[in-house]
């Protein structure tokens, strides 16, 4: 059954009347009932007249009352039945992509572009600040408010641009402050396009329309450094804690490297059993992490062994160092000693 944009449509398990206000693929449209749009599959939907039409009895059956979207209560799970799109996430606040899919030139489904939505299974309503970015470079921004139990469509993307490495920031507030909550909380997401290709895989071999990315469980309470002594370190103390002066914290951390190398076999006893993105993001992860340890220990330089390959892990870490204020300048070291691939930094505080 086809469908236009403007077509008044009847969903079916709820007996509500609803607008086409956007047609997603040939299976699947945005239906806009009463001020809340949501997708919805082409056979849960009737043309009205066509429902009016084929539903003749002798007698005419006393009416129902009217029930409305937001009034239909909960179904309970049904082994084997697909769940709806925010009925299948759990507790948390997600970035969730629905893939739009086309048809090429040999007439095979390809996805054509991703709609993005946030959805939040939290008790709690936020404000929230959303980023998309390119290479560190701005593409979209939007601000608006999350109700607890909603969700929030952002926009659409090219499937193409995720070769262009997005990353996804999202910066979140309480709607109704709480002086025991932080302030805000910013989180982040980076895709790469494998990753991608990968979960659209898994939803069709599942019969799923989207796929999805937890931002964070609940939202976090303050920390001992935003309340002060509130939390009473005293007491902490009493209790076996280890209370640490600022002055001293560096004495604490783990040792930096001034020469860090990042070949698979160094970091785990298994890199045969990682395929290789898990492998990159393993180096990326590990590079970070004492990146932070050496601007932490104040140490002037650093040298990265990252091997020549194929430069990938070379440019993802050039491209980190860029956006890194401690970052004075950097310089490939064509040394025997590294391989031939290795990268010096040196830092400014």
């Amino acid at each position: 059954m086809k469908f236009q944009v403007g077509d008044k449509v009847v969903i079916k398990h709820s007996n509500d009347d609803g607008e086409v206000v956007e047609i997603i693929d040939d299976k699947m449209v945005l239906v806009n009932v009463r001020g809340v749009k949501f997708p919805a599959y082409t056979d849960q939907l009737d043309f009205p007249y066509f429902k009016r039409f084929t539903e003749k009895k002798l007698f005419p059956a006393e009416k129902p009352p009217k029930k409305y979207v937001d009034q239909v209560p909960p179904e309970k799970p049904v082994p084997g039945r697909k769940k709806e799109r925010i009925a299948q996430l759990a507790e948390g606040v997600w970035l969730t992509f629905l893939p739009v899919f086309d048809n090429d030139e040999f007439g095979d489904d390809v996805v054509d572009s991703l709609k993005i939505y946030v959805v939040n299974n939290t008790s709690l309503g936020y404000h929230f600040s959303y980023h998309l970015n390119y290479f560190g470079k701005s593409d979209f921004d939007l601000d608006n408010q999350l109700p607890s139990g909603q969700d929030f469509y952002l926009h659409d993307i090219p499937f193409a641009n995720l070769n262009d490495n997005p990353v996804f920031e999202c910066v979140f507030s309480l709607l109704t402050p709480d002086k025991a909550r932080a302030e805000h909380y910013e989180t982040s997401l980076k895709l790469k396009a494998k990753q991608v290709f990968g979960r659209i895989e898994e939803i069709r071999k599942k019969g799923e329309a989207t796929f999805s990315f937890k931002l964070f469980d609940s939202y976090p309470f303050r920390t001992i450094e935003d309340t002060g002594d509130s939390l009473g370190l005293g007491a902490l103390s009493g209790s076996g804690f280890r209370i640490y002066e600022a002055s001293k914290a560096r004495q604490h951390m783990e040792p930096a490297r001034s020469e860090l190398d990042l070949h698979a076999e160094k970091l785990t006893d298994k890199p045969g059993s990682l395929d290789n993105f898990e492998i990159l993001t393993l180096q990326l992860h590990t590079f970070e992490k004492y990146f932070d340890l050496a601007v932490a220990h104040h140490l002037p330089s650093m040298i990265v062994i990252h091997g020549v390959g194929t430069g990938k892990l070379r440019d993802d870490i050039h491209e980190i160092l860029r956006t890194k204020r401690h970052v004075k300048s950097f310089v490939n070291r064509y040394d025997p000693r590294y391989g031939y691939g290795a990268t010096e930094i040196f830092f400014q505080y």
